[in-house]
């Protein structure tokens, strides 16, 4: 199979196509011929050489895929052959087939083609998982989403605005912060023009926020804090501007904050499942009658993924980036 590899740690153009043997599932895994996959930051993360696979995960990277079922495991009683879906992987997503646990795979919502269904797993696991399970946020809260025009920006601000919470959003132009109003968020903030502590001060009646999803680390961090409320939760999910800040822990005694991080690619298979699960449940539906939709820029070939990288750390793209083999 044609597939992508990452020749050594380096820049985009370090990714490279090669031919690979097609993989074998594992009696509870299905292989699945890729019809599209979604780009992720944590896959030039990968590339760079900072964000290894698991142990026994393939060095191929791809974080999330749709396309058909071929073969299932022994194991596998939920899926068959023939059936299309889209799949969250902890690796192999930039080929023309891959395994993926059963538990990991959920069924294309309807109205979605392959290109918007691989916009779907990586950013709407992540958020679920962080925002909903971890964060707890609860209709009538309200929540700042970092990075508000970004694959998992465009996801947060759909999923919380339709559960019935506030959004306040943050970006870099005027079109990113029209994008973010377009999806739900009540309030944008181009950050290069504005400080968004006073913003969230101000859409809060000055009680602060519940909860803040943030991406950008380093000196966010502690704005983060200020305009965090009583009892708020502040989620990392990435460091843009780095992992190491000097943080002032006074505020978050004060106001009894809860500072949290996680990366979704260590969960085990079982766990990854049951948030799977819960989107299948809660948020599919949404998706199905047109209430939320995956916002997807641009597309590439399989062998232009080095490309796609490339506008992946340019930061202009508004919603995903997708390779199709």
């Amino acid at each position: 199979m044609n597939c992508i590899e990452i020749t050594e740690p380096g820049k985009p153009e370090v990714l490279q196509q090669t031919i690979r043997d097609v993989p074998k599932p594992a009696d509870d895994e299905v292989l699945i011929k890729v019809k599209a996959a979604g780009i992720n930051r944590p896959d030039c993360i990968q590339r760079q050489g900072h964000y290894a696979p698991p142990p026994g995960v393939t060095d191929i990277p791809g974080l999330e895929v749709a396309g058909e079922i071929l073969t299932v495991g022994k194991k596998v009683e939920n899926w068959k052959s023939g059936d299309l879906v889209c799949a969250l992987v902890a690796g192999g997503g930039y080929a023309e087939y891959v395994i993926a646990p059963s538990p990991q795979c959920l069924p294309i919502p309807n109205k979605l083609d392959m290109i918007e269904a691989a916009a779907l797993p990586e950013t709407f696991f992540t958020v679920w998982y962080n925002v909903f399970e971890r964060a707890k946020l609860k209709p009538g809260e309200t929540i700042l989403v970092h990075g508000g025009s970004s694959g998992i920006g465009t996801t947060a601000i759909q999923i919380c605005s339709q559960l019935g919470a506030r959004v306040i959003a943050t970006a870099g132009t005027a079109e990113k912060c029209n994008a973010c109003l377009d999806l739900g968020a009540e309030r944008a903030v181009n950050y290069k023009d504005e400080n968004f502590v006073d913003a969230a001060k101000s859409f809060t009646n000055n009680i602060g926020l519940n909860v803040v999803l943030d991406m950008v680390g380093g000196d966010y961090i502690n704005q983060n804090i200020k305009a965090l409320g009583m009892d708020g939760r502040h989620i990392s999910i990435a460091f843009l501007s780095g992992a190491k800040f000097e943080i002032n822990f006074m505020p978050v005694m004060l106001k009894r904050l809860t500072l949290s991080g996680s990366t979704l690619r260590p969960l085990s298979i079982k766990r990854k499942g049951e948030v799977g699960r819960a989107l299948k449940k809660v948020v599919w539906p949404l998706i199905g009658t047109g209430k939320i939709s995956p916002v997807v820029y641009t597309t590439f070939s399989l062998k232009q993924a080095a490309d796609a990288h490339t506008l992946m750390e340019t930061s202009e793209h508004i919603g995903k980036i997708i390779l199709i083999p």
